[in-house]
């Protein structure tokens, strides 16, 4: 299914997710290529909340780059399947060789600023992250590493302490509290 369509379906869990996916659709709509960081202003982006088995913990890095714990994700670079995307990085990010996705439904829509940044030696300039994200789920007793070019930790959280251990504030009170509401609704 195109990215239109699965927007299109996807019911909005509050006003951000509503002016967001119209945002994000009308961008989709214009042709332009979101999908690689060939476009500097805005490109696609794929992020898990991962859960344990009984979903009373979240998986957390701490990221090099916004010196804060986080979920994990990445770029799209290319790749039309956000959920691949999502699992793609939480295995890159966290070590982990299994995790599977709770459903392959979308979770979650954000619009993400990210501020300049130096990453690999090279300017990054500002610009918005189109973010999809996928609820999956791993086995808190596996081994976890180390990503150090993006992570510098990776650690369980019971799912508020998750949200507190982040060390920025917007994605506290609007990404990863509603991520836990919608958990707790499931």
């Amino acid at each position: 299914m195109e990215l239109l369509q699965i927007l299109e379906r996807y019911a909005p869990f509050n006003e951000q997710e509503v002016r967001d996916r119209a945002v994000l659709m009308g961008l989709l709509r214009t042709g332009q290529n979101l999908w690689t960081r060939e476009n500097e202003a805005a490109h696609l982006t794929a992020s898990a909340w991962v859960v344990n088995g009984d979903r009373e913990r979240v998986l957390m890095a701490y990221h090099n780059i916004y010196d804060s714990w986080s979920w994990l994700g990445g770029h799209a670079d290319g790749e039309r399947d956000l959920l691949a995307v999502a699992m793609r990085e939480v295995r890159e990010e966290s070590g982990l060789a299994r995790v599977a996705p709770v459903s392959e439904a979308l979770f979650s829509l954000e619009i993400l600023t990210v501020d300049g940044h130096e990453k690999r030696g090279r300017y990054v300039p500002s610009h918005l992250h189109l973010n999809l994200t996928y609820l999956l789920e791993a086995d808190e007793h596996e081994l976890l590493a180390v990503k150090p070019d993006e992570n510098s930790a990776v650690a369980w959280f019971g799912r508020e302490e998750a949200v507190e251990a982040s060390s920025e504030p917007w994605f506290r009170a609007r990404v990863y509290s509603k991520l836990n509401a919608k958990l707790a609704r499931l």
